[in-house]
């Protein structure tokens, strides 16, 4: 009885997580298109929805890396499990009401590997699916911004003696496009959270550990999918504003280019089965883009409160995530 109660509270505080997600996230689809007026907000919406859920429901890389990459097989218990979402959960609810764009993919990360802490000691910490993580900390906003740069000067070189507003026409279409794709590989990364947590807990459940080697179980992912989605749709809209207005001031072709380079690079590390943040892609490309314009365009002082935060999301999230599985040890 114990058991499923706690396979219940669980899999609830999974979907949970997924939902606070695409609440943060909403910003990394939503807010360019809406402040370029690309789209109205209810088109991006249920454009950030569909595409989203879509995501979510395909590809399972990341979730493999999430349930089997960060804590050895034989130390994932539910206090670990359910220490480290209580962490993100919190730390993402937080975040959302303060408008800062976090990355939960990362929270959950952190929060995972110190709950293995807690529970195995430095035992529970798988060290070489950390060491792929970590460098991706570092080179995945690199990349988007790097991306989106070099994106953005083919533009400006193609369509360098073209009509300015045939320009904006045609790239306001693009951003159509350009929303789609950075919903789908947000779901398609950032999705499989949920997902490789639910995994895990029904192979606690069942004793099953086959299961890790067998295709996830469609309806799984489905409800993952749904979570995500209805977080994004209902959005995060202090985070939305903070990276749509509040970084650089962002056109058409900006959006188009920020947008583009950063799904590239997230969708990339979802093939791989990397666990990327989605907000440090897309907030370093929305620099990159505004960087080519010219470097006064970025409000550096936003820009380097964003990277403090993300910098206090890993020992904060560790840190909340270690006491609360040390409690939980006590009791499960």
């Amino acid at each position: 009885m114990l058991d499923l109660l706690l396979l219940i509270l669980t899999v609830t505080m999974a979907l949970a997580f997924g939902f606070t997600n695409g609440m943060n996230d909403a910003a990394n689809v939503m807010a360019t298109p809406i402040y370029t007026r690309a789209m109205t907000p209810k088109q991006a919406v249920i454009v950030a929805g569909i595409c989203n859920f879509v995501g979510a429901i395909t590809g399972t890389a990341v979730a493999i890396t999430i349930s089997k990459g960060i804590v050895p097989n034989d130390e994932m218990t539910y206090s670990v499990i359910i220490g480290a979402l209580c962490a993100v959960v919190l730390w993402g609810i937080i975040a959302t009401k303060m408008g800062r764009p976090i990355s939960l993919t990362h929270s959950l990360v952190s929060a995972l590997a110190f709950s293995g802490v807690a529970a195995a000691g430095f035992g529970g910490i798988q060290w070489s699916g950390m060491l792929t993580i970590g460098l991706a900390v570092i080179c995945a906003p690199l990349l988007g911004f790097g991306a989106a740069a070099i994106l953005m000067v083919i533009i400006y070189w193609i369509f360098q003696r073209a009509n300015p507003s045939k320009i904006n026409t045609a790239f306001s279409r693009g951003q159509w496009f350009a929303s789609a794709f950075m919903a789908y590989a947000h779901g398609k990364n950032d999705g499989q959270g949920p997902v490789g947590i639910i995994l895990i807990a029904f192979i606690l459940f069942t004793g099953d550990a086959a299961m890790w080697d067998e295709a996830i179980p469609m309806w799984i992912k489905v409800i993952s999918g749904l979570s995500i989605a209805a977080g994004t749709a209902i959005g995060g809209w202090r985070v939305i504003k903070t990276l749509g207005m509040k970084v650089t001031n962002l056109r058409m072709v900006q959006g188009f280019a920020a947008q583009v380079g950063g799904a590239s690079i997230i969708e990339l590390a979802s093939w791989l089965g990397i666990p990327v943040s989605t907000t440090h892609c897309i907030t370093a490309s929305v620099m990159g883009v505004g960087v080519v314009k010219r470097p006064s365009a970025v409000r550096w002082g936003l820009a380097k409160d964003i990277i403090l935060t993300w910098l206090v999301t890993f020992p904060l999230c560790g840190s909340l995530g270690f006491i609360a599985t040390s409690i939980l040890n006590f009791f499960i």
